[in-house]
């Protein structure tokens, strides 16, 4: 490598120092580039702002470049730049042989977005100063956010090159007309950024934004100069950089006298110490005049400028691509023939292959775009607890975010994150209904019913046999329940089926033990005891139907629960059936009627009772007994009420048709005990089964609009079941009561009435001449021809005046 290329001597030979760098527009190395953006074409500027300086390096004449409407353009001439971060100069269709050592702000807008997806704000605005820079590097970040989809952008406000009056009150006022979007991504210059700054603290909005600044702000403290508060808690980026020694101790060596080919130095030395150099001097009213021994740092502020690095790793990017043209190419010291006419894009693919440490010990190499990696420093300007303010590192970003969230700091000594969104976050149990144009705003719905949260927008209904858990995230399986032995309403039903069980036993006991005694021959043994079994199997059925189904207890409701009222009704039928023939009979004559023996009465009883039995062995066939579980009953508004009851298979339909049957006995005795209600008072039987079949009635006309119209009632199961077993009791208990206590009353507490009685056999055949005629008075009187029949058996030919006939109390009641 020649001496030439030695990094001081390189850089002394810049048209400006490294102290003014900040007035330069230009930054490649070869062909000046604009600090921020570029034009259509890469063209040179103009004297006092370019440097052809460099062009001795690529060995060009200044034949190489041609003018053409007052702009000098390049052909095939690679360029380095060590400034210029404009997004478009990456593409390389139109910039092919432009590289750059700094990061385009496509990364720059890249890391911002990283940034703001750290922080979990989806709603920001966009700030940008007017031109290529600002307005580039807000439309790289809208791009990277469309693309990402999970940032959106409330505002986009543009700053004018020359704001007029009140412009930046107003940038303030238009932002917060989205007050949620609080994150603000700033690509402005400084002196925008202090004015916008500014705006924020008249307008008393200091801390309420959280500033988003791209590497103009940097760490830079003009900006936030007299505006700390309004600035406190911004998150800055900047290239990584570092700060060359060597360059320091180089440039405070810089005098009048070792620095002559520089043409712009004497202007530096006046600007920087203040002083006039003699009477050609560019300052003009100087106060004094130039030694020429001031010492830059020592009679002088001096602070290197950032850039240095970059300008240091652009000279070397070049210098190592020549390094290896030279080996590739010649064979000795010294420049060869084969690198007199080099190729501009033969020397392009050696600068886009360099990779080596730079100045800053970070690695320079360049992408296809002739792109260097994207590497920054994320700055944020905090105030601490002296009030002094600084912006202190919180992270890096080399392709992705090193953040250190403990380090972060807000308004106020404020540690906890603050928050930039459109909509705060739905709870659990949620969906969001997107607005319509604005995909980070929504409205949280809750789902409702039996619904549950399936994703963040989407509700879904829970099958069937399940419920929405708690969160509604999912579902669960509804809850199973069954009549229990504890509720009340099981316990009020037992209680009077426990009595009833009691006094049907007790009853049947006493006419088993006074079998024969006249009253309970009178009241009919035989059909007596398929009542009180019909009796007994009403109060029994109130325990299947409230014990916990299974195949037997359904097995049982379906045997039982029209069985008892099948007994009772057919025994009371045949009763009250006979009493209407016997008396139908006698108005005709004296012969009894057909089929009133007691033998006859139970073939009849029974007969009528296997019907039943034969429509209940027809339904086992046809549905055998199962139990299931019915979600439907108690499914309520509120899933958290709901149930599934366990239930046995029998439909309202089937227990219509199972106590049908018995409902349709119990009509036509209560027809018959309606016509056989004129029969004399002393033949009084037919009166205690009409009033028992007129109350029966009336119990099963109450239970049917209780049992049916609380079919949608959430309570159901318990109300009909206990409303079936009630009446079922109730109407046993009226059968019992009316029929066999007055009797069991007699036999036990009177038994001096319960004794056989001598007849006399004129007095029967008084009494039959009597019946005879008054049966023959069909409009005066209706008699009684079982009584006739009675007596006649009573008065026989063949028997002897001393027979004797058992008459019970109710003076010959059947």
């Amino acid at each position: 490598m020649p001496k030439a290329l030695d990094p001081m001597t390189l850089c002394s030979t810049l048209p400006f120092s490294p102290t003014d760098h900040r007035r330069a527009h230009s930054g490649a190395i070869s062909c000046g580039m604009s600090k921020k953006g570029a034009s259509r074409g890469p063209a040179c500027t103009d004297t006092a702002e370019g440097t052809h300086t460099m062009t001795a390096l690529f060995h060009i004449s200044a034949e190489s470049f041609r003018t053409e409407t007052d702009a000098c353009v390049i052909t095939a001439i690679p360029q380095v730049s060590y400034a210029s971060t404009a997004p478009e100069l990456s593409d390389n269709v139109r910039y092919d042989f432009f590289s750059r050592v700094v990061p385009p702000d496509s990364y720059q807008a890249q890391a911002m977005m990283d940034i703001v997806t750290a922080m979990g704000w989806n709603y920001v605005s966009t700030l940008a100063s007017e031109g290529n820079y600002g307005e580039s590097g807000v439309e790289a970040f809208i791009h990277i956010s469309r693309e990402s989809g999970g940032v959106c952008i409330a505002q986009s406000v543009k700053v004018p090159r020359e704001p007029r009056p009140g412009e930046f009150d107003k940038t303030i006022q238009r932002l917060m007309e989205t007050p949620n979007a609080r994150a603000v991504i700033m690509f402005a210059n400084e002196d925008d950024i202090r004015r916008i700054l500014d705006a924020a603290k008249r307008n008393n909005q200091s801390g309420h934004f959280l500033w988003v600044g791209s590497d103009s702000w940097g760490s830079k403290i003009s900006p936030v100069v007299g505006q700390e508060k309004a600035a406190e808690g911004a998150i800055t980026i900047l290239p990584k950089r570092a700060s060359v020694d060597a360059f320091d101790r180089y440039f405070r060596s810089r005098s009048l006298s070792n620095n002559r080919r520089n043409v712009w130095f004497a202007e530096f030395w006046e600007e920087n110490f203040g002083c006039k150099l003699g009477m050609h001097g560019k300052k003009p009213g100087s106060p004094k005049k130039c030694t020429g021994l001031e010492k830059v740092g020592r009679d002088s502020t001096y602070e290197q400028e950032g850039k240095v690095q970059f300008v240091m790793d652009a000279v070397y990017a070049v210098a190592h691509a020549l390094h290896r043209m030279h080996r590739d190419r010649c064979s000795g010291p010294g420049l060869c023939a084969a690198m007199a006419n080099m190729d501009g894009k033969e020397l392009l693919s050696f600068i886009r292959a360099v990779n080596f440490n730079g100045s800053a010990g970070t690695p320079v190499t360049f992408n296809e775009n002739g792109d260097a990696p994207g590497r920054y420093d994320i700055f944020q300007y905090q105030i601490n607890n002296q009030s002094t303010t600084e912006y202190k590192v919180i992270g890096q970003w080399t392709n992705q975010l090193h953040l250190n969230m403990e380090a972060l700091q807000w308004a106020s000594g404020d540690w906890s994150l603050p928050g930039s969104v459109c909509s705060l976050p739905c709870r659990t149990g949620e969906r969001k209904k997107v607005v319509k144009g604005a995909p980070c705003c929504w409205h949280c719905e809750r789902c409702e019913g039996y619904h549950f949260q399936a994703s963040q927008f989407t509700c879904e209904l829970c099958s069937y046999e399940q419920r929405p858990d708690h969160n509604r995230t999912g579902c669960q399986p509804i809850p199973i329940i069954k009549l229990e032995w504890s509720s009340p309403w099981a316990v009020v039903p037992v209680f009077i089926s426990v009595l009833g069980i009691i006094a049907t036993t007790f009853v049947i006991l006493t006419f088993v033990r006074h079998n024969d005694t006249p009253i309970v021959r009178a009241a009919g043994r035989e059909m007596s005891y398929v009542l009180l079994t019909g009796i007994f199997l009403c109060y029994v059925i109130t325990f299947p139907m409230i014990a916990a189904p299974d195949v037997v207890v359904c097995s049982f409701r379906r045997i039982f629960l029209g069985l008892g009222m099948c007994f009772s009704n057919a025994a009371l039928l045949t009763k009250t059936n006979r009493i209407h023939r016997i008396f139908e009979q006698g108005k005709k004559a004296v012969t009894a009627p057909r089929f009133i023996s007691p033998t006859s009465q139970l073939f009849i009883t029974f007969f009528l009772i296997s019907l039943q039995l034969l429509g209940v062995l027809i339904w086992f066939a046809a549905d055998p007994p199962h139990t299931f579980v019915d979600f439907g009953e108690q499914r309520t508004q509120d899933p958290e009420r709901a149930r599934g009851v366990l239930k046995c298979d029998i439909s309202d339909l089937s227990l219509i048709c199972s106590l049908g049957y018995s409902i349709l006995l119990m009509v036509t005795c209560t027809v018959y005990a309606i016509k056989t209600r004129g029969v004399p008072e002393t033949f009084n039987e037919a009166k205690p089964i009409g009033f028992t079949m007129y109350t029966t009635c009336i119990i099963w006309l109450a239970f049917i609009p209780i049992f049916f119209g609380t079919a949608q009632s959430a309570e159901r199961m318990y109300i009909q079941t206990a409303t079936l077993t009630v009446s079922l009791s109730l109407s046993a208990s009226v059968s019992l009561g009316m029929l066999y206590m007055p009797k069991v009353y007699t036999i036990l507490l009177h038994p001096e009435l319960n004794v056989p009685k001598r007849k006399r056999s004129f007095k029967a055949i008084v009494t039959v001449a009597t019946m005879t005629s008054k049966l023959s008075q069909l409009a005066a009187e209706r008699p009684n021809g079982e009584v006739k029949t009675e007596l006649c058996e009573g008065v026989e030919p063949t028997v002897s005046s001393t027979k004797t006939t058992y008459v019970s109390y109710t003076n010959h009641a059947i």
